[in-house]
């Protein structure tokens, strides 16, 4: 099961809107002082560069996604996470709708 709700957290209120508004997110912060995002992600074909290692927790839709340095499209959908590498990237591939949280590591 995913992720429903976060309590007692700092919202910003500017959205972060990369590629021509294909992928929309809001910064969180945790009481503890933890970051993460929260957003969507429209049907394209992206890819994202990390700097810190990325956990991509999947609320809602689903996606493909590969690693770079790999050759295999591997999917995730609700409930589902996958692991990204710092200072890597990924592609994704999304055909409806993809609702993630992405906790920065």
């Amino acid at each position: 099961m995913s992720t429903q709700q976060f309590d007692n957290v700092s919202v910003a209120t500017k959205a972060n809107v990369y590629f021509d508004g294909k992928c929309v997110s809001h910064s969180i912060t945790l009481a503890d002082g933890t970051k993460k995002s929260v957003g969507v992600v429209l049907p394209a074909t992206l890819t994202f560069n990390t700097g810190a290692p990325e956990i991509m927790e999947c609320v809602a839709g689903s996606c493909e996604y590969k690693l770079k340095g790999t050759d295999a499209w591997v999917k995730s959908s609700a409930g589902e996470k996958f692991n990204v590498p710092g200072n890597s990237s990924f592609d994704i591939r999304v055909t409806e709708p993809y609702h993630y949280i992405c906790h920065f590591g």
